[in-house]
């Protein structure tokens, strides 16, 4: 059936990535059961991602939440999948050198799983003259720090932490998303106001934005405003496993922020533990809990 549908899929009116696979039937399923984001009764089978060809036209740099610096590829604007892609992460420098790129080169790309867009090589034969390597960036694109990489770590950091604005405004990102804190209406564009006009320097500053300031922001009118007020109220009505992993603290992801609070069950706790207290925890290491 997979290989039948591989080969109807270029004449489908709509765009598949692949088939699933199910139990067939509901007291089987129910037996079965869930993972935390995925059935046991079920499993996708992908088709292989398509691929196309375009120009690497230069790299930038992006300063993610904890300071790691990603190379993005800004590329030729070419379909892929029925996609316009114009940009592809490279992840990180030790990945530029695998794959031998440089600015200039002719790159084959593909929509890991038929989303994320991927750089999977580099047709040599195409390589201008004129190509030229990509340079690691000394400094902070955001806030001028030196940049650092750790022993043991592939990625270079900016350890400037919430003084750098790029990794201010990650962090506010990350602390009113979905899973964190949801808070409604906090979006990309009016985070970066916030930290622009010097309103929010780390996210406990959010709770103290009153009507007069967030009315005076571009695009803002007193509905917006008054929303945003209500969903921050809103928000402090949380959970401690939610509050935990709004802090953004490295390597404490949903499941370590669930098992915290159901070993601790109240924050002073948490706040007061040792590093052997930390560890009693069932995914904590000593990494984590440092």
């Amino acid at each position: 059936y997979y290989e039948d549908l591989g080969r109807q899929r270029a004449d489908l009116d709509y765009d598949i990535d692949g088939i699933v696979f199910k139990v067939n039937g509901l007291d089987l399923q129910q037996q079965l059961g869930m993972r935390t984001r995925t059935p046991r009764w079920a499993i996708a089978r992908k088709f292989p991602a398509e691929q196309g060809l375009t120009r690497l036209n230069g790299i930038e740099f992006q300063v993610g939440r904890t300071g790691a610096i990603t190379p993005v590829a800004r590329l030729e604007p070419v379909q892929v999948g029925g996609v316009t892609i114009s940009n592809a992460t490279l992840h990180n420098f030790d990945e530029i050198r695998r794959l031998d790129v440089l600015i200039g080169d002719t790159v084959v790309l593909q929509r890991a799983g038929d989303v994320i867009p991927k750089i999977v090589s580099v047709i040599l034969d195409r390589r201008p003259p004129d190509a030229r390597p990509v340079a690691p960036p000394t400094n902070c694109p955001a806030c001028g720090s030196e940049l650092e990489r750790a022993e043991g770590e592939v990625a270079i950091r900016c350890v400037s932490g919430l003084i750098c604005s790029a990794q201010r405004k990650e962090s506010l990102r990350h602390f009113s998303s979905r899973l964190a804190m949801d808070i409604d209406g906090l979006g990309e564009k009016l985070v970066e106001q916030l930290v622009d006009a010097g309103l929010v320097e780390n996210p406990a500053d959010l709770y103290d934005l009153k009507f007069d300031q967030l009315i005076d922001l571009e695009r803002m009118a007193s509905v917006s405003a008054n929303n945003l007020l209500h969903a921050l109220d809103q928000s402090k009505q949380t959970s401690l496993q939610r509050f935990i992993y709004a802090l953004g603290i490295e390597e404490v992801g949903e499941a370590t922020a669930a098992s915290l609070a159901l070993h601790f069950r109240e924050l002073q706790r948490l706040g007061s533990a040792d590093i052997e207290a930390l560890q009693a925890v069932a995914d904590v290491g000593p990494v984590v809990a440092a």
